[in-house]
């Protein structure tokens, strides 16, 4: 199985083995990935079986052939980190001075040839 696959099926596996149908009814991971006793599977699971599903698709799609399945990066979520919010959060970079255009700056007034002033800043 090519790379691209491998963390998300790994995560998968992981998923399974620490689920309640696994462990305290005792099925086998792949009755527990058919509809009867899929439903008993956390949600995390049953997004994981999904992408894995997606990503094993993606390997056969003549659209992503050339360019691949993209990485699937599940060790963070692992790990518990979060990724960077990018929308509706803090921001992302350093905050912007906000200026309400009467600051101390110098200006100066010159008198032209038809004898008008006019600022040069």
């Amino acid at each position: 199985m090519p790379s691209s696959c491998k963390d998300i099926r790994a995560a998968l596996v992981e998923c399974l083995q620490s689920s309640e149908c696994v462990l305290i009814q005792r099925h086998q991971p792949t009755d527990c990935l058919r509809p009867p006793l899929l439903e008993t599977l956390p949600t995390r699971c049953q997004q994981l079986k999904k992408g894995f599903g997606e990503c094993k698709r993606g390997m056969i799609d003549m659209r992503k052939r050339f360019r691949g399945n993209q990485p699937i990066a599940v060790s963070k979520e692992l790990e518990g980190e979060k990724p960077p919010q990018l929308y509706a959060g803090g921001p992302t970079a350093s905050p912007v001075k906000v200026t309400s255009g009467h600051e101390d700056e110098k200006v100066e007034t010159m008198i032209g040839l038809d004898g008008e002033r006019r600022i040069v800043r």
